[in-house]
């Protein structure tokens, strides 16, 4: 996968997540962006990445290095760079990222959970790249002039409805399920005019 067909990403930040309890919301942008438009991907993550990507992005040092931070050590140690970070898949509401190191003879890819792909990439500071495809799936535009509406459930595309619909009933959100189960129906089966 070669970078000159890829999107580079920036963090933004991390936020707490409205759509699973307990877990936040990591906020990626395009590197591209202009102070009032952007794309921007939300990816969920757990307490403890989201803990270690806060930590770096605010410049704490902790008392004892965390996973990630041993991470780089070792990549320091035995010779090796993070050449790039890649979200390569979004798939079933789980996205995927490669790690893509060289120790100066040998290139291999590593795949890995994106939350901790993103948090060894802010230690190293080696870029973060995702596919168009990534991006066109996850992404939203967001203006700062907020003239601009989300889209509503009721115009997205039925495949993108089904892609939610799944993710709701594996997260046991089945009032969530059921209202877009609800819509689907609604355009698989207008209604009937009688005459």
């Amino acid at each position: 996968m070669e970078s000159e067909n890829l999107i580079e990403l920036k963090v933004l930040g991390i936020t707490r997540s409205e759509v699973q309890p307990g877990a936040f919301a990591l906020l990626l942008e395009n590197a591209d962006s202009t102070p009032d438009v952007a794309r921007r991907i939300p990816i969920v993550v757990g307490t403890a990445e989201a803990q270690s990507i806060a930590v770096r992005m605010e410049q704490v040092v902790p008392s004892r290095p965390l996973t990630h931070d041993l991470f780089v050590s070792l990549f320091h140690v035995y010779g090796i760079e993070l050449q790039r970070v890649t979200i390569y898949s979004f798939k079933d509401g789980v996205f995927a990222a490669m790690l893509h190191v060289s120790n100066g003879q040998t290139e291999v890819d590593i795949d890995s959970r994106t939350s901790d792909a993103i948090a060894i990439a802010l230690r190293t500071g080696a870029p973060i790249y995702t596919t168009p495809e990534v991006m066109e799936h996850t992404s939203y535009e967001w203006r700062r002039d907020g003239d601009y509406k989300p889209v509503r459930l009721e115009d997205m595309p039925l495949e993108k409805l089904e892609r939610r619909l799944k993710r709701y009933v594996d997260s046991e959100e089945y009032e969530k399920a059921a209202r877009i189960q609800k819509i689907i129906s609604q355009k698989t089966n207008p209604p009937q005019n009688e005459e």
